[in-house]
């Protein structure tokens, strides 16, 4: 018997590639050997949709005196894809300006009084020779920072809110490749960052040759690891790990422009600051060795640290060991999860496993927290025990409180309660499902204290909630005053049923400041003020920069599928539909997981929503013509450890659900109907497509689709291959690749870095499909991860999905 990649075969193999390409071309489809050369544009009604500007973004100053206005790009473009860029342990940056990869730049940056809307705005001009990006308010208000990145570094300039002149920091090059730019405030005019270090040599070479194998070892322990991509290999990848990564804590200070380096150099992770004056004191996050080649960088031994405000180290908090050997879904033992109380108490908290990191063991307790004090002598004290797994800490800015979460893994339920610092029993505030939308009680609203830090509003003893206002009629976003003392509730606002109007700013002198949206107008911010907030006042007048939009016709549709659980999706018309018409659609979907199905039900967004249409976003599609039910609900309900075990069987009730009930509306044609999604939503696609005839063809972006490739879970899943392989078996349409035998569109990023969705994996399921007579396009885009960012592939992945939808459902604008 011949070996299955052995000479003999490959006639064979040929041949069925040889046909496989002849069915392409009968389709008017190009075969892979023959794909365009160039990138394609889109139709000119999609074209200028992608081209259309951006709504700027509206940022108000801490002191809520001034609003900027940043006008951001939309889309990058290939050639900035294409700039060098180091791949190691996870990460992804520029090893010319330490900078992870860059994104959209700001274009254009004004300035106005935030509650005058006569002021003219000031326009800040941004200089040339390098491109903006983050922008950062002071915590007074009275200056802003921005970063601009060039080929040799990441620049920190200053503007003055007064005057709007903007200045270089000179002889700084920030260090942003293990942390963002956040400042931490000092003072008002000094503040502390990460930057490459003033001593730092040339990078290391790589050597001629190896010097010898790469070793790695594990010796009867458990060690279940995620998929990761862009992992070290090797110690010349350490080595420049090492090099790249390591950053110097710096000060600013803004009157002199004088710079302080703060101790050694190091792989700084994590930094901010506790206390006042000459109390504050500094948390630092920094990596330590023995790396991994097997782990990503967040995941490394760290050292914990607190220090004086000039550098000097006070005491070592912890060794956090490499997270190694932990079961899934665990954590390490030891502490972990460090915070520095944000206000004038320089109290220093951390959390700690009490079952061994282990959510499988039983045990009254799993975590704890814990607290430890000036002078940071002594051992620290036990503030909480906590039943089920830490989530996050939030301190209120009252000084004495925090709001303490945990989430009951089995039953997929959040608990909030508010915690004394000083230890004692809490009192639970929330309690709901991980998923619940109608009863949500929105989240508390924050504020940016004196050292730049955040901490939740509660001023006597009350905290402003604002949320979305789920309901089965749709969103109406709601601001609501919770009293921490018998935890009533009163809501303070409410938008109306034809508007969607969220609550921004609770001003003094009974005023609230709002931004007020609906189907035809874009997003302004409102004044409110008087009795129930009734007297309005208009600050902004933004225009509309897609007034094409404004045609198309969207609604909410509710339904149920076979076994009762509701379902929903929005329905998209396209701006030349005409009643009557039956047209070929796409059903775009992402499942997620419940562990009930009330919960399932809950629909979310609003048709009061300003019509913006994301660049990727297959509502795309209705500028050509097509029909798009667009947010499909793909419930898949079941307790949290076996709900895959009915994956399969759901989304096809699912999907029967989603095509009657577009078939009873009349406006779709059932038999010219498309599935499609990205993520976990082409995982879906190809699944539905190996399992079903209830869809003629598909467009699967970015997906999985051999879960023997993700042995150690993926998405929720828990359980490994190895205690539910028919799981993972069935779920795999790779392995049903014979039966996919409608035609399917396959796109992915070439340097893909989410955990699971390794281009390989389309790689595969196309050469599954090509060798088993199966009819499919597969897409490579250049320089793309996980999600698309060029103009030029966003540009070409909408023509790929308008050409296959026309050659597959027909042209949706041709008479039938």
């Amino acid at each position: 018997m011949h070996h299955p990649h052995s000479t003999p075969r490959r006639p064979r193999q040929l041949l069925l590639s040889a046909l496989c390409a002849l069915t392409l071309l009968a389709q008017g489809l190009p075969a892979a050997a023959q794909a365009a050369s160039s990138y394609q544009q889109p139709s000119a009604a999609v074209r200028e949709l992608l081209d259309a500007p951006n709504l700027p973004r509206q940022l108000i100053s801490p002191d809520r005196q001034t609003l900027a206005q940043l006008g951001q790009r939309r889309l990058s473009n290939v050639e900035e894809l294409a700039r060098p860029m180091l791949r190691l342990a996870g990460l992804r940056f520029d090893p010319g300006n330490a900078s992870p990869q860059a994104g959209a730049p700001l274009q254009s940056l004004s300035l106005r009084p935030l509650l005058d809307p006569q002021a003219p705005e000031r326009e800040i001009s941004l200089p040339a020779g390098g491109a903006f990006h983050a922008f950062h308010w002071s915590p007074d208000g009275k200056r802003f920072l921005l970063t601009r990145r060039t080929p040799q570094a990441t620049e920190l300039w200053v503007g003055e809110t007064a005057g709007g002149a903007l200045r270089q920091i000179k002889g700084l090059k920030l260090n942003l490749v293990l942390a963002p730019l956040e400042p931490v405030w000092l003072s008002p005019n000094e503040f502390l960052v990460l930057a490459v270090p003033a001593s730092r040599g040339a990078a290391p070479t790589p050597p001629k040759a190896p010097s010898g194998p790469t070793v790695q070892e594990s010796f009867g322990r458990n060690s279940p690891e995620r998929t990761y991509p862009d992992l070290l290999k090797n110690s010349f990848d350490q080595a420049l790990l090492d090099y790249h990564a390591r950053s110097q804590i710096t000060a600013v200070n803004l009157a002199t422009g004088a710079l302080r380096a703060l101790g050694e150099p190091g792989l700084f992770s994590a930094l901010s600051s506790s206390g006042e004056g000459a109390q504050t004191v500094l948390l630092s996050e920094r990596l330590s060795r023995p790396f991994s080649y097997s782990l990503p960088w967040e995941d490394f031994p760290r050292t914990v640290e607190l220090r004086s405000r000039d550098g000097a180290v006070l005491r070592e908090l912890a060794k956090v060991p490499l997270k190694q050997g932990v079961v899934l879904e665990g954590v390490v033992t030891g502490p972990r999860a460090f915070f520095a109380a944000p206000g004038k108490n320089a109290a220093v908290f951390w959390v700690e496993a009490l079952d061994g990191g282990n959510p499988n063991t039983k045990a009254p307790h799993r975590d704890r927290l814990m607290r430890l004090d000036p002078p940071f002598k002594g051992e620290a004290q036990e503030v909480q025990r906590l039943a089920q797994r830490f989530v996050r800490l939030s301190f209120l800015d009252d000084g004495q409180n925090a709001l303490l979460t945990e989430l009951d893994r089995q039953k997929s339920w959040l608990r909030t309660s508010l915690q004394p610092l000083a230890g004692g029993p809490g009192k639970t505030v929330f309690d709901h499902s991980l998923r619940e939308r109608y009863r949500h009680p929105g989240v508390p609203q924050t504020r940016m204290l004196a050292n730049g830090r955040q901490a939740v509003i509660a001023a006597q003893g009350e905290l402003l909630l604002a949320g979305p206002g789920a309901s089965p009629q749709g969103e109406r976003p709601f601001l609501d005053r919770l009293s921490l003392k018998d935890l009533s509730v009163q809501r303070l606002f409410q938008s109306d049923e034809n508007a969607y109007e969220q609550a921004l700013l609770v001003l003094d002198k009974g005023r609230l400041l709002t931004q007020r949206e609906s189907a035809n107008q874009p997003p302004q911010l409102i004044l409110r003020s008087g009795a129930g907030f009734e007297e309005e006042r208009v600050l902004t007048q933004a225009k509309d920069p897609s007034p094409q939009l404004r045609k198309i016709r969207r609604e909410l549709i509710t339904f149920k599928r076979a076994d009762g659980v509701d379902l929903s999706f929005w329905l998209y018309l396209p701006p030349d539909y005409r009643t009557g018409e039956r047209r070929p659609a796409l059903a775009w979907a992402y499942p997620l997981e419940y562990t009930d199905a009330s919960t399932a039900g809950q629909v979310s967004g609003s048709a009061n929503r300003f019509t913006s249409i994301s660049p990727l976003s297959p509502l795309m599609l209705l500028m050509d013509g097509f029909v798009v039910l667009s947010d499909a609900t793909m419930p898949v309900v079941g307790d949290p450890k076996t709900v895959n075990d009915s994956f399969v069987e759901q989304i096809t009730m699912n999907a029967r659900a989603i095509i009657d009930k577009a078939e009873e509306l009349g406006v779709v044609d059932p038999k010219r109907m498309a599935v499609g999604g990205h993520s976990y939503g082409a995982f879906m696609t190809a699944n539905l497509l190996a399992h079903t005839k209830l869809f003629k063809t598909g467009i699967a972006r970015s997906g999985a689709y051999n879960r023997t490739l993700t042995p150690f879970g993926f998405q929720s899943e828990r359980r490994s291959l190895w205690e539910a392989q028919d799981v993972y078996l069935k779920l795999s349409p790779f392995l049903y690749a014979n039966q996919i035998k409608e035609p399917l569109l396959l796109i992915h990023g070439e340097a893909d870095n989410n955990s699971g969705t390794f281009p390989m994996q389309s790689e595969r399921l196309y050469q599954a499909l090509a060798g088993t007579g199966g009819s499919v396009r597969y897409v490579t885009l250049p320089f793309e991860s996980h999600g698309y960012t060029a103009r030029e592939s966003v540009g070409h992945v909408q023509w790929e999905m308008s050409q296959w939808l026309k050659t597959q459902l027909g042209d949706p604008r041709a008479p039938r």
